[in-house]
This record gives structure tokens, C-alpha cells and sequence, in this order.
């Protein structure tokens, strides 16, 4: 069909009421014929799956006929393979038979994973893991960033006398927090060079560094404000993530029951061993794949 009449007739189908159909349309409704098949809503949806992505910014009426358009193509090119006999290529009938096994995979694990999933399994499964969390330290400290030695030292000096640490350090840090009185808010262990940190944590709170910290990017003078035990993760905003976990965890559970009740073979030992290798390594991380 030529690109432009395409255009033209696809303008044409949005001027008449989102394509004639309704609001509400039931997934055996026909939307279109080709030869003597019958595209049904149940088809868009099913097609939806694979070539709607594409057509991902377009306002929901015309992503349906992109995606009618794009199934309307894929049928005529498919029944014009099917009459050169195509479906009988060793390579062809190879790709249909595993994009077969794997919407059949996709759809048993969506009924019998992804939507046997709770929210309530979800929070039991996040409490669990909160409570064996290991309490952590949290420091919250300020710095002046000095560029040499004998700078720090005259801040110390300053400090020592009396001035007032945040001042100080608007007037005279280097370091980007210096405008907010060299705020760094809290951090834990693992999140400042390590010549910082260690004399962070050292810290009382309240107090400050009588001699300068040299790290790679200065001179710093370090005051501890204050310390506490990390706040532990709330629900809603780790919720995703507790998912994917339950999720791999339902997924491997599946495999592993239905490998058991198969037979693999290889033909190739040294394979075998290689295979099964693999799949020890990538266990702990696997991801399981969304239902499709």
C-alpha cells in the first residue's frame, strides 16, 4: 500500500468515531476482514503484545489502528508465505514451533506466577527480609574543603576560638556544600573516601577534626553533628523490587518442578557440563521474564 494512501486513509478512519467501535468492545467483536478471515479484538490485543511498543506514544485510538494497520500487513504477507509454502522450511518451521513454546511459556507463567502474586505475600516477604537487615551507622557531618594543609590549620585555629563552624565554611570551603555551611546530610559506611569516613565515624558528635583530613580532593575540616541508626527501608517504595524477587523465586520454582518431571538429555557431554555450569553462575541473579 502506498505510504501515502495509508496516510490518507488513516486520517480518514480517526475522523469516523474512534474507528466505529465501541467504547467498550468485546474481545470476539470483528474489526476487519481479511479474505475470508475475521480480525477480532482478541487479535488486536494479542498483536498489542508485540508491535504495540512501537506505537507507544500515540494517543490509545490511533496506537489501535497502527496496530490494526501492523496485523492487516503481517496476514496478507503471512497467507502469501503460507501459499509458497513456506510454513514447510525446516528454518521457518523451527521459528514457529519455539514462538509457540514460548507464548505458551509466557502465558503458564502469568497465570501460575505472576498473577498468584499478593500483596500480601509481598509485605510478609519484605518483613522478612527487613528483620534480618544488620543495624547500620549513619553519620551526619559538615566539612570545610581546604586546598592546603596550612589553610585547615588557620580553620582550626578559627574553631578554636570560638567561630562558628557554618560560617566559616560558607566563608572559606572550596567544596560544593560550602554555600549550605558544608552540609553532607548523613552517609554510611561505604559512600565517602575512605580517609574521610574513617575519621568521621571516629567522631563524637558535636565535635571536630583538631587536625586536617587529607584526602584526594583537599584538606578537610570535619565536624560531626550528629549520629544515628540507618532507617530501615519502608514497603511502598521497595515494593517493586520485593516483586521482582518473588518473582524469580516462582519463576525458578516452576522450571524446576517441570524439569523434573522431564527427561533432558544432551548429546554432548562436555556440553551438559557447560550448560549446567552456566546456569549455577546465573541462579542467584536470574531474572524471571514478565508474562507477555
Amino acid at each position: 500500500m502506498n505510504t501515502a494512501f495509508r496516510s490518507t486513509l488513516l486520517a480518514g478512519a480517526l475522523a469516523i468515531a474512534a474507528f466505529g467501535s465501541p467504547v467498550h468492545a468485546a474481545d470476539d467483536d470483528v474489526v476487519a476482514k481479511v479474505g475470508s478471515e475475521e480480525l477480532t479484538e482478541r487479535d488486536l490485543k494479542a498483536a498489542a503484545t508485540e508491535v504495540g511498543e512501537q506505537f507507544a506514544r500515540m494517543p490509545p485510538e490511533q496506537r489501535k489502528l497502527a496496530v490494526l494497520s501492523a496485523l492487516i500487513d503481517i496476514k496478507v504477507l503471512a497467507h502469501q508465505a503460507e501459499a509458497g509454502n513456506l510454513q514447510d522450511d525446516a528454518d521457518v518451521a523451527a521459528q514457529l514451533d519455539f514462538l509457540r513454546d514460548r507464548t505458551l511459556h509466557n502465558a503458564y507463567f502469568a497465570r501460575n506466577g505472576v498473577d498468584t502474586i499478593t500483596d500480601e505475600e509481598l509485605k510478609a516477604r519484605f518483613d522478612k527480609e527487613v528483620s534480618a537487615m544488620p543495624a547500620t551507622e549513619e553519620v551526619h557531618a559538615r566539612h570545610i574543603l581546604l586546598k592546603t594543609r596550612e589553610e585547615a590549620e588557620a580553620v582550626i585555629a578559627k574553631l578554636d576560638g570560638g567561630a562558628d563552624f557554618v560560617a566559616l565554611a560558607k566563608e572559606s570551603s572550596t567544596g560544593p556544600s560550602g554555600p549550605e555551611g558544608g552540609d553532607l546530610g548523613f552517609f554510611s559506611a561505604g559512600q565517602m573516601v575512605p580517609e574521610f569516613e574513617k575519621a568521621a565515624f571516629a567522631m563524637e558528635p558535636g565535635s571536630y577534626t583538631k587536625e586536617p583530613v587529607e584526602t584526594q580532593f583537599g584538606w578537610h575540616v570535619i565536624k560531626v553533628e550528629e549520629k544515628r541508626e540507618a532507617p530501615k527501608p519502608e514497603f511502598d517504595t521497595v515494593k517493586d523490587q520485593v516483586r521482582q524477587v518473588v518473582l524469580r523465586e516462582k519463576y525458578m520454582e516452576l522450571v524446576q518442578k517441570a524439569r523434573s518431571e522431564l527427561t533432558v538429555e544432551y548429546v554432548d557431554p562436555e556440553m551438559k557440563s557447560q550448560v549446567e555450569a552456566l546456569e549455577q553462575a546465573m541462579e542467584p541473579g536470574a531474572a524471571a521474564p514478565e508474562a507477555q
